[in-house]
């Protein structure tokens, strides 16, 4: 079996998957908040625990795939697969084998995450494509009809612009994250609600305007990350939901890697 980690700013996305290739299939997933302080121990502990939860043994695992963009944590990860998993963990880096051609220059800058999303997203969906992910950032990346990566845009995510406005606006609160009545907000509540949902809607669906206009109308739009259901329901462009299309990219990179 293999377990799959994917680890953000804010949250580490896991699953188990059994078998390889068209038979793979996911045991279980689980999402947990990203600690930069938690020992090897710790990760250890929880991961176990989450596991046998689910009914599955930590010793059933045989490899670890992992894909963070939090350089101070890898260390932690690849002394856990060593001491909990006995194995050295494959890492998404600039010198694996990615089945595909990366334009970004340099190649080396773009994300572990974005890589496994244009992998994940070309096996399941075909391209041309364009994934939306909604995590710390807010990252669009458009992929050829041949599955190539053609490059992206980032933009402060959703966390973060909540974040600045109430550390900057002395008089606005927190409030639930959810789909507001309507546009017009009639309370502080609401207004604030619809500028996050509407507004992030909004924004992604002009950057995919754009973005179709590059590479071809006829891309799919694929979603990930949290929020990803939240702002669907707001937008005219997003066409699937898939909070595992990084885990499924993790997944093809380890498989091409360990075969060659």
């Amino acid at each position: 079996m293999l377990l799959a980690i994917d680890v953000g700013n804010t949250n580490v996305v896991l699953a188990v998957y059994h078998g390889r290739g068209a038979n793979a299939r996911i045991l279980a997933d689980w999402r947990i908040k990203t600690d930069r302080e938690r020992t090897t121990d710790e990760l250890g502990v929880l991961v176990k625990q989450l596991m046998e939860h689910q009914g599955i043994p930590l010793q059933a695992i045989s490899n670890v795939a992992i894909s963070s963009v939090v350089p101070p944590i890898n260390e932690t990860l690849l002394s856990f697969a060593r001491k909990y998993i006995n194995t050295d963990a494959f890492i998404v880096g600039p010198d694996i084998e990615t089945g595909i051609s990366i334009l970004y220059h340099p190649a080396s800058d773009v994300g572990a995450d974005r890589i496994c999303n244009a992998v994940g997203a070309y096996s399941k969906y075909g391209g041309p494509c364009i994934v939306v992910d909604f995590g710390t950032a807010t990252t669009l990346d458009a992929i050829a009809a041949n599955g190539d990566y053609l490059g992206g845009s980032i933009l402060p995510g959703v966390g973060i612009s909540m974040d600045a406005l109430y550390r900057q606006a002395a008089r606005l609160f927190r409030v639930e994250l959810c789909a507001p009545p309507q546009a017009v907000g009639t309370n502080t509540q609401h207004a604030i609600q619809s500028g996050i949902v509407f507004g992030f809607a909004g924004q992604t669906d002009a950057m995919v305007d754009r973005f179709k206009a590059e590479i071809g109308t006829e891309a799919r739009v694929i979603a990930t990350g949290g929020l990803a259901h939240l702002l669907k329901q707001a937008s005219r462009t997003i066409e699937v939901v898939d909070e595992l299309v990084t885990l499924e990219g993790l997944r093809l990179l380890f498989e091409r890697n360990s075969r060659s």
